[in-house]
């Protein structure tokens, strides 16, 4: 009889969840494509503008990043806000915002207005990421949350794919129309979707499941308890930023995520540019290209994911696809005159590289909680994404230098190896 309860409760609670995941997944997923999109879309844009403007690899790697010191300066008060105010007022506040400096590039004429705008987006989306994190804390249990935040994860290789193609698309077909550059175009047509759904978000969201009118009062009920199950001490006080700012594990696990960000934002702003190397292929062939490695790590990193929830392993996970990214790395740099075979190699690192982010948030999300949950995923998230300024200047810099991208390949390949000795060593303690 207890066995035939313990069955129907399992069954109920999977249908809750799953009601839960069709409620707010595809639209969360939905906007960080958006997200992913206007953040990455510089990639594709520098194959006119560099010219356009006279942008070396330096400048344009710089600018890259900027985005990146945005993000680092504005996050962790972002996602404390987002904590104090709700998710669905606060996302949709930094959705609308980004969107619109998103547009504003197309105005870029100089240096100057490139770093400013690139600053400014990525202080307009700061806490965008952390804070839908923090947000799926509030309402999926650890032993659910490594494989939702895989499915939020996803939009990263969908975005590669569709964005890849979508921009060289917008590039070729709108190149001068209406007087303007097709990576203006770029910019115009892929920011106006962020500021729309930006507005729907706020109808969209609910801040947290009490507040949901779309669930039954069991329904919260049981969601809660299952959150609360798994806090140690529901009495804690609220961390301070001090707290936050002196726990060292949150340091240890932002400098993992900062060497891992690396391969990550290394791959993602300078593919389209590594595909044109090869020869003087078109931007609709580059987009589709490009595209190849996404499409082979959407599929991976659902696998990838799905076996880690399964066992409830997660640290040898962690270094076996930081090994696979490092080994990526070095077979992109032994195949650099052959197409195919870098392709492949690219697509092994981008999947592996995908996976190890997204079994890597199931770290911070199940020792935090409250307060610290959002400071500290913001923090992790801020420092370690100083990797995205660090990997497209070094690699900017890098080509300049040596007119030749095989060293800032090894460079990211190295961060791999660097990660794998600091997540051993939090493995052994």
């Amino acid at each position: 009889m207890q066995n035939c309860e313990l069955a129907s409760t399992e069954a109920s609670e999977r249908t809750l969840y799953r009601k839960v995941s069709w409620r707010l997944l595809p639209f969360l997923f939905l906007l960080f494509v958006i997200a992913y999109l206007d953040r990455m879309n510089i990639s594709f844009a520098k194959l006119q503008m560099n010219s356009d403007l006279g942008f070396s690899d330096t400048v344009y790697g710089l600018g890259a990043g900027i985005f990146f010191l945005g993000y680092f300066f504005f996050e962790v008060p972002s996602n404390l806000i987002l904590h104090q105010v709700g998710a669905k007022f606060w996302l949709a506040r930094i959705i609308i915002v980004w969107g619109f400096i998103s547009i504003g590039t197309l105005w870029v004429n100089s240096v100057a207005s490139f770093y400013g705008l690139r600053f400014l987006l990525g202080a307009g989306e700061a806490g965008f990421f952390p804070g839908v994190i923090y947000y799926l804390t509030l309402w999926y249990p650890n032993l659910r949350r490594s494989q939702t935040i895989s499915v939020f994860l996803l939009a990263i290789p969908v975005t590669g794919i569709l964005g890849s193609v979508v921009s060289g698309w917008i590039m070729t077909v709108f190149d001068n129309w209406h007087g303007l550059h097709g990576w203006q175009w770029l910019f115009v047509m892929e920011g106006i979707p962020a500021v729309v759904f930006g507005l729907l978000s706020f109808f969209v969201l609910s801040d947290s499941p009490s507040k949901a009118s779309w669930l039954t009062e069991n329904e919260k009920a049981l969601l809660l308890a299952n959150l609360a199950a798994e806090k140690p001490s529901a009495q804690q006080p609220h961390a301070t930023l001090k707290d936050i700012a002196m726990s060292k594990p949150l340091w240890h696990l932002a400098v993992i995520y900062f060497l891992l960000v690396t391969g990550l934002y290394g791959i993602s702003f300078w593919l389209p540019q590594i595909i044109r190397d090869f020869g003087s292929i078109n931007l609709i062939s580059i987009g589709l290209l490009t595209a190849i490695p996404y499409a082979v790590a959407m599929v991976g990193m659902v696998l990838i994911s799905l076996h880690s929830d399964k066992t409830q392993e997660r640290y040898w996970h962690l270094i076996a696809c930081a090994a696979s990214t490092c080994l990526g790395f070095i077979l992109t740099v032994t195949f650099e005159q052959a197409l195919l075979p870098s392709l492949a190699a690219f697509s092994l690192a981008t999947m592996s590289v995908l996976s190890s982010v997204a079994i890597f948030w199931s770290f911070p999300t199940a020792l935090l909680s409250g307060r610290l949950a959002a400071g500290g995923i913001a923090l992790i998230n801020s420092i370690g994404g100083l990797g995205g300024y660090a990997a497209p200047a070094l690699l900017g810099w890098l080509r300049d230098l040596t007119q030749q991208m095989e060293s800032g390949l090894l460079s990211l390949a190295v961060a791999q190896a660097l990660a794998i000795l600091l997540i051993t060593r939090l493995k052994m303690r």
